[in-house]
């Protein structure tokens, strides 16, 4: 692999509790809560997914924070993307983190931020209910658009942040809802405090229409193709067909209730085995397209048996699958990777060693890197 490949892993900070997140969930909690007491759900379904080296770990500890550094150059990964929460009217979430790595220099190792721009809600998986919104997501103008690139702008002028082209990286969780007028003022903003201008990526579904973005300001994408193999709303949308038929059956909704009593048994589950070579297209082969890394997922910790869970999501299939992503980028000029996730552990979507796989994971990244170097 190229020495100019970055390899960026996006990095969930919710790993420690705050007083808005004790307000809703009960008091002291944290990610780590809904991967402690998930279950199996079928046969074979490793769960609970127990963390190895790290254990249970608190982000405010800085030694944890290091051990994590650590633990991604052994895999090749050469930047953290932190995600970032600002909900307009200067409302943050989740800063802590980020704020003190940026405030003490520490760990040495490049990142960047990925602006998650959605709401957040309680979640009614089964739908029987409304999902309760608990912090909106707002874009309230441009004196809030300044505030929130001011506070960009210092970890844009920190030498570990990185930049293409002299253009510091950031990424976009929902493009669509972002306005216009934000990344117009944005790349003007960057290029008066000194930059070349501002790297923007947007974070894509398979239908959605990349020259589009590309045309209003963004300067590359990435086709989230795992979004056909993750959502809920897979499981969710039969469920909802299977009670719209049973309801013409049954007109009684008290019949209709007895028998849907414990009607869904099972998450939707996949195979990775089958899955991972759809993830990396021609499309991918693009300059201004990049692609997707990803080495596991089981929503069900959150969302139970209307969740997805990924069978086959091994350390050997995971390392043909960064095969074909490192040699997708080999003969870009940006040669750039985005690893979803470094520590997504309520999705199963991790790098990190847990009790099952050690260090798998990240040895087969590793291997993948160390192999395309030698041809």
């Amino acid at each position: 692999m190229d020495s100019n490949t970055e390899i960026i892993a996006l990095y969930l900070p919710q790993f420690y509790p705050f007083k808005e997140n004790s307000r809703w969930w009960g008091a002291g909690f944290t990610e780590w809560t809904n991967v402690a007491k998930a279950k199996p759900l079928f046969k074979g379904h490793e769960q609970p997914r127990i963390p190895a080296d790290l254990s249970f770990y608190d982000l405010r500890l800085a030694e944890v924070r290091e051990e994590q550094v650590r633990l991604a150059k052994k895999a090749g990964v050469t930047a953290f993307c932190y995600w970032h929460y600002w909900f307009g009217d200067g409302r943050q979430l989740l800063t802590r983190v980020f704020d003190e790595v940026l405030a003490s220099g520490k760990p040495d190792f490049k990142f960047c931020l990925g602006w998650a721009n959605h709401s957040w809600y309680a979640k009614t998986w089964d739908k029987s209910g409304e999902d309760r919104l608990l912090i909106e997501q707002r874009y309230t103008g441009l004196d809030d658009a300044k505030s929130h690139f001011d506070y960009l702008l210092r970890a844009f002028k920190d030498k570990r942040y990185l930049k293409i082209d002299g253009k510091p990286f950031l990424f976009i969780f929902d493009p669509k809802q972002l306005p216009t007028t934000y990344i117009d003022h944005f790349e003007l903003w960057a290029k008066q405090a000194g930059f070349d201008g501002i790297y923007l990526v947007a974070n894509l579904r398979p239908f959605d229409n990349k020259s589009h973005y590309l045309s209003i300001g963004y300067s590359a994408v990435l086709i989230n193709r795992i979004t056909r193999y993750t959502k809920t709303d897979i499981a969710l949308d039969r469920h909802r067909a299977k009670v719209a038929r049973l309801k013409e059956i049954f007109p009684s909704i008290g019949r209709l209730r007895t028998l849907l009593k414990g009607f869904r048994r099972n998450p939707e589950i996949v195979d990775y085995s089958t899955l991972y070579p759809q993830l990396t297209t021609e499309e991918e082969l693009s300059e201004q397209v990049i692609p997707q890394l990803v080495p596991q997922w089981d929503h069900t910790p959150r969302s139970g048996v209307h969740g997805t869970a990924w069978i086959n999501a091994t350390p050997e299939n995971f390392y043909h699958h960064a095969k074909q992503v490192v040699e997708a980028v080999s003969k870009k000029r940006h040669k750039l990777i985005i690893l979803k996730s470094w520590n997504e552990w309520g999705e199963g979507n991790y790098m990190e060693p847990d009790s099952r796989f050690g260090h798998g994971f990240i040895d087969a990244l590793r291997r993948a890197i160390d192999e395309s170097n030698e041809d």
